[in-house]
């Protein structure tokens, strides 16, 4: 197996579509796409990419940290009781376990995501 993988920005097999849950959604109707490309180190590192449509959604990430890479698009992150902060393509963040906001897709998002359980 080896040890270094390439992440497709722009995959062609076809992706796992789903919507917002209703316990998240705050407005609009946001769908989203999820190219998963690898899981390591006991299913606890996951890689792929993700795309989002307009809405807005909570965002918790419980014990999870996870890394972002902007592809394409705008987002608005507001940790609760925090400000906000917008990230458009070519910017990097990072989703520290025990985040809680609002995710706000301003234009639809492609990013890059490596999270760690």
């Amino acid at each position: 197996m080896p040890l270094i993988k390439r992440i497709e920005t722009d995959p062609q097999a076809p992706p796992r579509e789903s919507k917002a849950a209703a316990n998240r959604l705050i407005s609009g109707d946001p769908s989203f796409k999820t190219w998963a490309q690898d899981v390591s180190r006991e299913e606890t590192v996951h890689t792929g990419v993700w795309e989002a449509t307009p809405g807005e959604t909570h965002s918790i990430k419980g014990t999870t940290f996870e890394f972002c890479h902007i592809l394409s698009g705008v987002v608005e992150l507001t940790e609760k009781d925090g400000e906000t902060a917008t990230y458009r393509a070519g910017d990097n963040f990072v989703m520290k376990p025990g985040f809680a906001g609002v995710w706000r897709t301003v234009e639809t998002v492609r990013k890059i995501y490596v999270t760690v359980s």
